[in-house]
């Protein structure tokens, strides 16, 4: 069974440990880089959000399969921008909470049913070379907040591909063709929340989401935390 009703967090170290390495690497915010917090609460209050209809991206079949529905807590700019970089290429993995709660508060004010929520897969060979997946800390803190199970083992990623970064769309497309399956029966019939950091052009929610579906997911709707200018 890949799926948890109550997903696992990572432990809490001790206090004393805690405050052994805040002192040591005490923490800084990684976007305007003031003490106290690794994403201050001022840059959290001026970060600039989607709201209502502007936090909906749709796409078309133009690559086969159905249409989809991508929803982003923000566009990819300052701060978030500078988060998702730590979080992702700086291995600030403390970054995942109060992201996740961003995009848990985003997922609030829709009224769309999901059953289960699944996280944009790396492929082995670069879990081993990142050491965690920032799409997976970003879904687990989400499963949390909003009390979803989390299916984290049920798409895989079965092909390596190259980074997208530098890609045209085209390419982004054809890098990503086929890249994904699903490898338990746990999606079958499911409404699912497909969850990844970032949104470019959308080829990787696309390939993943046809992958879902080709495994029996009743219906895929993705969530994002940023979205590029121009995506999709």
């Amino acid at each position: 069974m890949n799926c948890s009703s109550s997903p696992s967090r990572p432990q809490h170290l001790p206090p004393w440990l805690d405050a052994l390495l805040d002192l040591l690497y005490p923490p800084h915010c990684v976007a305007c880089g003031r003490g106290g917090a690794w994403l201050c609460d001022a840059c959290l209050d001026t970060a600039p959000l989607f709201q209502g209809q502007t936090a909906r991206h749709t796409w078309s079949d133009e690559h086969g399969g159905r249409g989809g529905v991508v929803y982003s807590v923000g566009p990819h700019i300052p701060p978030l921008r500078e988060a998702v970089h730590a979080l992702k290429y700086e291995g600030a993995r403390v970054l995942s909470e109060p992201l996740g709660e961003l995009m848990a508060a985003t997922w609030r004010g829709r009224t769309i049913p999901v059953d289960l929520i699944i996280p944009v897969p790396l492929h082995t060979r670069r879990l081993r070379q990142r050491g965690y997946n920032q799409s997976l800390l970003l879904a687990r803190e989400l499963a949390q907040h909003l009390d979803i199970p989390l299916c984290h083992e049920s798409l895989v990623r079965a092909r390596h591909t190259r980074a997208q970064v530098g890609l045209s769309r085209r390419e982004r497309w054809d890098n990503v063709r086929g890249a994904f399956r699903t490898v338990s029966r746990e999606p079958a019939g499911a409404r699912v929340l497909l969850v990844d950091d970032v949104m470019t052009t959308g080829a990787t929610l696309k390939a993943c989401s046809l992958a879902l579906r080709e495994g029996g997911a009743k219906e895929v709707v993705c969530l994002t935390l940023t979205r590029a200018a121009g995506g999709m």
